[in-house]
């Protein structure tokens, strides 16, 4: 039986792979930018004082398409396992579980878990996941 174990944010995923006693630890970096959007100047007529302007559709679109990216990287590297649970700080975790299931719903039938975990020690992770499978 293989089952995986994933703690991911935005910058990077741990993958914890538990199958027949072995373990595997593999880091993802996302490569998804970190943007501080900052904007405005003047707007171009007199009456009107100063103007945000910030593309902030172009920087969400080509953040979607870059978490995108990074969740069809994880896939690949999860593969066909018998079960799946997904741990993580913030809410690039249920983005990923929404994709697996919109795109992937044969790895989103192997959910077990989506959980708010904080920030946590490679071993942390490790022992968290172990944890989890135990009980």
């Amino acid at each position: 039986m293989e089952r995986v174990g994933i703690w991911l944010d935005k910058k990077q995923a741990k993958i914890l792979k538990l199958s027949n006693g072995k373990e595997e630890f593999l880091t993802l970096k996302s490569e998804v930018e970190f943007f501080h959007p900052s904007g405005g100047g003047r707007a171009p007529f007199k009456w009107g004082g100063t103007q945000d302007v910030v593309r902030e559709s172009g920087y969400m679109e080509r953040e979607k398409q870059q978490l995108r990216n990074y969740f069809k990287n994880l896939v690949d590297i999860v593969g066909e396992v018998d079960a799946i649970a997904i741990f993580g700080p913030a809410i690039t975790r249920e983005k990923f579980g929404k994709e697996l299931i919109d795109r992937y719903p044969a790895l989103a039938s192997k959910i077990k878990v989506v959980s708010k975990q904080d920030s946590m020690t490679d071993n942390q992770i490790k022992a968290l996941i172990r944890d989890f499978y135990k009980n």
